[in-house]
């Protein structure tokens, strides 16, 4: 089969398009997916690099993707038979063929395209665990997403909208801040990268000098600072991605000013089970078809692509899901 694996960690340059690939065994509880769309994430990067260690290698990239049921483990839930149209969240995506544990497979409904489900999957249910989960947002709640063009953020500003929140929207350029307006966020702010207090400052201005509910921050490093000292007493601040660099030598203390709860939070551990991620799922697919929730997609790549693909979603251009297909 066709597929990406790599060797070794590095750059773009580790990445490997091959067409001679064997295609997975399947094996007690799992399922075999023919892909149709594979998910793009920021985290195969952590990988490919080195910043996540690898299991093994050669190891194929990848961690979400649908398409079709083509084979089928043993002991297999009822709702996936061959043929049954199914997103999932798991290793190995890279590929034609990838054979996933049916615990974090789901069937997807007839009102939602494939490719769609590809699109939304990963990143929706980020969003709506942070929302639930990391910090139960209210309605009236001021809440700050940073890279709030990009494809959690998009879902995050969407999501806060339904549920009756009030957005502040970080982006790096004028053209990703309108998209996040476009999308629900209320009110837009620079990063003011050499002025970080003027950041910090402008958040507090728009909350009245209260400070946000919440923070939901995947850039890391380098808004993590700025973006703590707009959480207001007994707020949140969620650092859920590493952009910009991991942040590092944090002192505990910091919190204490205003009680201040800290996460890092990921997303399997919100949908460990079948039941949660058939929980949250629906959630996602009803936020969807009935809130009209847009489901951005910047491009859909050819898997040989890959290399390109890669480079643009680690440029911090790009908007919405960017999508692979064999």
């Amino acid at each position: 089969m066709k597929g990406v694996w790599i060797e070794k960690t590095g750059g773009t340059e580790v990445l490997q398009y091959k067409e001679d690939i064997p295609v997975p065994e399947v094996k007690e509880g799992e399922v075999l997916v023919k892909n149709e769309f594979i998910g793009i994430n920021y985290i195969d990067t952590y990988f490919r690099a080195g910043v996540y260690p690898l299991p093994h290698t050669p190891y194929i990239l990848g961690r979400e993707g649908s398409g079709t049921i083509a084979a089928l483990g043993s002991n297999i839930p009822d709702d996936l038979q061959l043929g049954t149209r199914v997103t999932y969240m798991g290793q190995y995506a890279y590929a034609e063929y990838t054979s996933v544990p049916a615990k974090t497979t789901v069937a997807i409904p007839d009102s939602i395209d494939t490719k769609i489900a590809a699109a939304a999957l990963l990143q929706a249910l980020t969003a709506v665990t942070l929302i639930r989960e990391a910090h139960p947002v209210q309605k009236g709640d001021w809440v700050l997403v940073t890279a709030a063009a990009g494809g959690v953020g998009l879902w995050l500003c969407q999501l806060l909208k339904a549920v009756g929140a009030r957005t502040i929207a970080a982006a790096s350029s004028p053209e990703k801040r309108e998209l996040a307006k476009k999308n629900g966020a209320e009110v837009l702010v620079e990063y003011h990268e050499e002025d970080r207090e003027k950041f910090t400052k402008e958040v507090l201005d728009i909350t009245g000098g209260e400070g946000v509910a919440a923070v939901f921050d995947s850039v890391g490093k380098a808004t993590f600072d700025s973006s703590l000292a707009t959480v207001k007493r007994k707020g949140s601040m969620v650092s859920f991605g590493n952009a910009s660099g991991p942040v590092t030598g944090f002192a505990l203390g910091r919190l204490g000013a205003k009680n201040v709860k800290l996460l890092r939070p990921t997303l399997f551990n919100y949908v460990y089970t079948r039941d949660e991620l058939k929980q949250y799922s629906t959630e996602v697919w009803k936020f969807i078809e009935k809130d009209g929730l847009n489901v951005a997609i910047h491009d859909v790549y050819p898997l040989k692509d890959v290399v390109r693909a890669t480079e643009d979603i680690q440029s911090r251009k790009t908007t919405g899901k960017l999508l692979l297909t064999p």
